[in-house]
C-alpha cells in the first residue's frame, strides 16, 4: 500500500536517538508516524519508543485516538512531538496530524488537483505534558503521492529536496545528508502511496 523509506542519525556525541518512526500495514490502509522525544539522548529516546509501542498496540483506532493514546503513556516522561498519518485505501485518502515540531509534506504527482505541496498544520504542545485540541485534517491522495515527516534536526527547508523521482529510502537519505543541521538528532520518513498500481 505504500512504499517508504527512513534515515535517521543521532546527535553528535550520542550513541542512541530521541527520533524514532512507526510504519505498519494495516487491512485498509497503513500508518505511518515520525516521534522526536524531547531534547536527546537516553530519556528522549525512551519517550519515543514508548510512544511508537503505544501505536503499534493501537495502530487501527482513529488518529485523534492514538494521539491521546501517546499523551497519556508518556506523562511520566519527558514527552514528545508526533506526526503520524494514516492511508485509506478505501477511500484514497490521507488523514494527518502533527502536535509539536515533526514538519510533514505531502507531495501530490498531479499538479492539476491543486498545490504541489501541501504542508501539515502542526499544533504547539508536547505529547505527554500538554495536549492542544487535536485537528486532523483529510486530504485525497493518489498513487504516486510522496509524504514526508522530518524532525526538528532536518532544516524546513527540505521540501526544496522533495521529488517523485528515485525510491523513498533514496529521497530520505538525500534529505539527512543534504538539511541535516547536525546538532541535534535527525529523521526523515519518505512515504510513498501506492495503493490502485500494479
Amino acid at each position: 500500500m505504500i512504499d517508504w523509506g527512513v534515515a535517521v542519525i543521532p546527535r553528535p556525541g550520542e550513541t542512541v536517538s530521541g527520533d524514532q518512526y512507526f510504519v505498519a500495514s494495516l487491512p485498509d490502509g497503513a500508518l505511518v508516524a515520525a516521534v522526536d522525544g524531547l531534547g536527546h539522548g537516553p530519556a528522549a529516546r525512551h519517550a519515543a519508543i514508548l510512544a511508537t509501542a503505544t501505536l503499534e498496540r493501537h495502530a487501527q483506532e482513529p488518529v485523534p485516538a492514538l494521539i491521546q493514546r501517546c499523551h497519556e503513556r508518556l506523562s511520566r516522561t519527558r514527552g514528545a512531538a508526533i506526526s503520524l498519518a494514516r492511508f485509506d485505501t478505501q477511500e484514497s485518502t490521507m488523514t494527518w496530524v502533527g502536535v509539536g515540531n515533526v514538519d510533514g509534506v505531502l507531495l501530490r504527482t498531479d499538479l492539476g488537483r491543486g498545490a504541489r505541496q501541501e504542508w501539515l498544520l502542526v499544533r504547539p504542545g508536547v505529547v505527554g505534558y500538554y495536549l492542544p485540541l487535536v485537528q486532523p485534517a483529510t486530504l485525497p491522495v493518489r498513487p504516486g503521492d510522496i509524504l514526508c515527516f522530518a524532525t526538528d534536526g532536518i532544516h524546513n527547508s527540505f521540501a526544496e529536496a522533495l521529488t517523485t523521482h528515485g525510491s523513498p529510502q533514496e529521497i530520505a537519505d538525500y534529505i539527512l545528508r543534504q538539511y541535516g543541521k547536525g546538532t541535534d538528532d535527525a529523521l526523515v520518513l519518505v512515504a510513498r502511496y501506492l495503493a490502485g498500481t500494479v
